[in-house]
């Protein structure tokens, strides 16, 4: 039996009970997790830069699903057009008029900061400004700890998601670092369900080798969740992205492991890692995405503009999740 065919009768014949491990009995998809955050009460997402019409189209998704009320803020005539088109009901939208992309962003981030809005979403502004009013020592949500970019993937014909994390703002994180990414993306994946994620600490091979800092890394993560300095997860590395997400691949490395074959989540070692691999589960694996940026006072949503309406409504409810546990 060759190793393709070997992969696809695990994934359809074992997959679901490590799934229903990892999850405690349930199997989480975008579809269960939206369910979930429908069940919340009195939320309010600000949205920064709203004049956009995939930013509408997600408003409305998420109106429609009764999961939210929001916080248009940019150019009033052009979301009220947009609304209009997309027929929002207007007693779930407020429209706050406000000029000039730092203007914009800082009003939305200060919906937030002062308790107006339970999560913040970034629309269309640039990334920089819009994340300069996050980080705003004054206006912003920041805290003492450290930000992270947290994704989620949803692939065709793979039973259960699977997380990506730091694809966004850490360039070549620190050891100290990657502990607090960890940390912040397993208290995000608990949040939508998840009892004690499996990290896979990612490098180049599966051994550890002086020369390459990731495997390193990846051993001292996973000694310190051993010894109980990280918490409510597994983790295990280095290991490498086949072996971490595939059990034929791991069994023929002789690794054997809670982690190994059924990660939850992979943390990257270095932004070119992620940022690659990110792109392509969407464009060559044709997967759906959740992605929040975590560790302000409140969940951040930080979609592409090239992400469709319904990434930015599954971000949406990763994000509310989040925000309410």
């Amino acid at each position: 039996m060759n190793d393709g065919l070997k992969r696809f009768q695990y994934w359809n014949v074992n997959c679901i009970d490590i799934n229903e491990a990892s999850l405690g009995g349930t199997r989480m998809n975008f579809e269960r997790m939206l369910a979930k955050a429908k069940q919340l009460d009195g939320c309010t997402v600000s949205i920064a830069g709203a004049a956009d019409v995939e930013v509408i189209r997600a408003v409305k998704l998420a109106t429609d699903h009764g999961l939210s009320r929001f916080i248009l803020i940019g150019d009033a005539r052009e979301i009220k057009r947009l609304c209009d088109d997309e027929g929002i009901d207007e007693a779930a939208i407020d429209i706050l008029h406000v000029k000039g992309e730092a203007d914009v962003a800082k009003r939305a981030t200060l919906a937030v900061k002062n308790g107006e809005a339970d999560v913040l979403m970034k629309g269309m502004v640039a990334t920089s400004t819009f994340m300069k009013a996050v980080l705003s020592r004054e206006t912003g949500l920041r805290t003492s700890r450290t930000l992270s970019h947290v994704a989620l993937f949803q692939i065709p014909n793979r039973e259960r998601l699977i997380g990506v994390t730091d694809a966004a703002i850490h360039i070549a994180p620190t050891l100290e670092e990657k502990v607090d990414i960890i940390h912040n993306a397993v208290g995000a994946m608990r949040d939508i369900g998840y009892e004690s994620p499996k990290v896979a600490a990612i490098g180049a091979v599966e051994v550890v080798n002086p020369q390459m800092t990731a495997t390193v890394d990846a051993a001292l993560l996973t000694q310190m969740n051993r010894r109980g300095q990280i918490k409510g997860c597994v983790v295990d590395g280095p290991l490498a992205l086949d072996n971490a997400v595939d059990m034929v691949a791991a069994k023929q490395k002789g690794i054997d492991s809670d982690v190994a074959g059924q990660a939850d989540l992979l943390l990257v070692p270095y932004i070119e890692v992620g940022n690659v691999l990110y792109k392509s589960i969407m464009y060559f694996a044709g997967a759906s995405v959740a992605a929040i940026v975590v560790g302000a006072t409140a969940p951040v949503v930080l979609t592409s503009r090239a992400d469709t309406a319904e990434a930015k409504l599954y971000s949406l409810a990763f994000a509310l999740l989040h925000a309410k546990n």
